[in-house]
């Protein structure tokens, strides 16, 4: 018998979907201005979307300390929502302020960069405000089918049209195991809502547990975790400089946030069932991107094994799978989300028109040439190694130390021993960079007011999140807690047959 569903009884809140309207709205009337503005003219179109995503962020703000759950479920206002709608929104903030320049030397087509950048930010906030699968699913689409188009927008150039036919396919790929994972867990769950999830995934059944599986593989894909992660070199090297940004720092957000808010938070019924496949992810994921980046000599494709690497380290708090490793993990999302915009925005500086100066060679003598420059590239660099003060020396303790006080000894052992092996790869460029000489020449940057805005902020951000941690990881707190709503009860509710 089929029940019929009241309009009245739906709970429409259009609290937590606001700033997904104003961003999904600023993308149409961007795309519609850009009908009359040229290409080489689009930066007012870029200051057109720094002033949507101010709005977005504005919006934002008061949902924090909400605990609500709208549309039937579909989606959900809390503070672990707002974390990564702030942090997602300044993502592409930074991506849009280094791109303003960047855009028109390239010749790329404005109009239609600044609206995918949109409407693929829209669709990583609707993944980190999912309150079902199928809300994941929407969102994962939205910001997938934008940026494949965004890695391929140098049209005329060979390596950007074939990072977008190589992400489209396995991305279509990965997709298809998610979808099939969705179906198996309603199948065995009787539910696609993640807060039923919570009370009813207990005792898992074959089909729950490949369901699960199949999700693990549709995550890992986004995620770039071994082995999972064959598109990641080739689409970061070949995709314009801004747009690799982006797919390192927005897709990896979005991608964790669902991530977590499923595994952490509404699977932890069947952590026993996945936590060991996870342990043997991040040991796969941080092992395999740091031995295969000491061997590159392209900085695009080391900072994309270096982003496999943190994808690893990033999976060993989540097979903890405590308070302290959820917590840990967004304080490292954070620190790990500016530091890569600046390294990728020093690469679109030392960039000229024809000539992307990507490689190491590239760097040398640059701390003499432009001294500044190359000072926030060894911090950029720095803090992906993990030296104290910085951003992502805290992150790294702060992951490694929730997974020792769980016990996860021999995990922690590797990770560190990973972050020594890392330190070479880090090194080399800032060697190159203030001992030898016959690098690349390098335009002034002064002329550049966005860029170097862009850089600064990731600098400023970097050094900030390090040295003063305790607000940051404190909000990191707040927000892993809340989406809880409550704190979670142990539960012995029998699955759907």
């Amino acid at each position: 018998m089929t029940t019929a569903v009241s309009l009245a009884a739906i709970n429409f809140n259009w609290l937590p979907i606001l700033p997904l309207l104003v961003v999904t709205a600023g993308a149409m009337v961007v795309l519609l201005a850009g009908v009359r503005v040229s290409d080489r003219d689009s930066e007012g179109l870029g200051w057109l979307s720094l002033v949507v995503i101010a709005i977005a962020v504005a919006t934002s703000l008061p949902m924090l300390g909400a605990q609500q759950v709208t549309f039937s479920g579909a989606l959900v206002a809390d503070d672990f929502t707002v974390f990564f709608y702030i942090v997602i929104l300044l993502a592409a903030a930074v991506i849009v302020l280094m791109s303003l320049d960047y855009v028109a030397d390239e010749g790329l087509p404005g109009a239609e960069y600044y609206a995918l950048v949109l409407f693929a930010t829209a669709g990583m906030m609707l993944m980190a405000a999912a309150g079902d699968l199928i809300i994941i699913f929407l969102g994962l689409e939205t910001m997938s089918i934008s940026v494949y188009i965004l890695a391929g927008l140098a049209r005329t150039d060979v390596r950007s049209n074939e990072a977008a036919m190589k992400y489209f396919l396995l991305g279509a790929f990965s997709t298809g195991f998610l979808l099939y994972g969705i179906a198996l867990v309603y199948g065995a769950t009787g539910t696609i809502k993640l807060h039923a999830l919570s009370t009813l995934a207990v005792g898992a059944s074959p089909m729950l547990l490949l369901g699960v599986g199949l999700l693990l593989i549709g995550f890992g894909f986004k995620v770039a975790a071994v082995p999972f992660h064959m598109w990641t070199p080739d689409v970061y090297e070949g995709a314009p400089t801004s747009v690799t940004a982006f797919m390192a720092v927005g897709v990896k957000l979005a991608a964790f946030a669902a991530f977590l808010r499923v595994f952490l938070v509404h699977l932890l019924g069947v952590q026993s069932d996945w936590s060991i496949v996870l342990w043997v992810l991040a040991v796969l994921t941080m092992t395999t991107g740091n031995i295969v980046a000491l061997m590159q000599t392209n900085l695009k494709r080391m900072l994309a094994y270096s982003a496999i690497a943190h994808a690893g380290y990033i999976l060993v708090a989540m097979t903890v799978g405590s308070s302290a490793a959820g917590a840990a993990i967004l304080y490292y999302l954070l620190g790990y989300a500016f530091t890569n915009l600046g390294a990728f925005a020093i690469l679109i500086a030392m960039a000229r028109r024809g000539h992307p100066h990507e490689t190491i060679a590239d760097l040398r003598g640059l701390g003499t040439r432009e001294p500044a420059l190359a000072g926030a590239m060894a911090i950029m660099l720095f803090s992906l190694t993990g030296v104290p003060p910085l951003a992502g020396f805290v992150g790294k303790f702060s992951i490694f130390s929730a997974a020792l006080n769980a016990g996860y000894v021999w995990l922690v052992v590797i990770a560190v021993l990973n972050s020594v092996m890392s330190a070479y790869y880090y090194l080399r460029p800032i060697v190159a960079m203030y001992t030898d000489t016959g690098g690349a020449e390098v335009v002034r940057i002064g002329s550049r007011p966005a860029l170097i805005a862009a850089i600064a902020i990731a600098v400023i951000a970097t050094v900030i999140i390090g040295i003063y941690p305790q607000p940051y990881m404190a909000a990191s707190t707040s927000a892993f807690t809340s989406a809880f709503g409550k704190p979670p009860l142990a539960t012995t509710a029998s699955l759907h047959p």
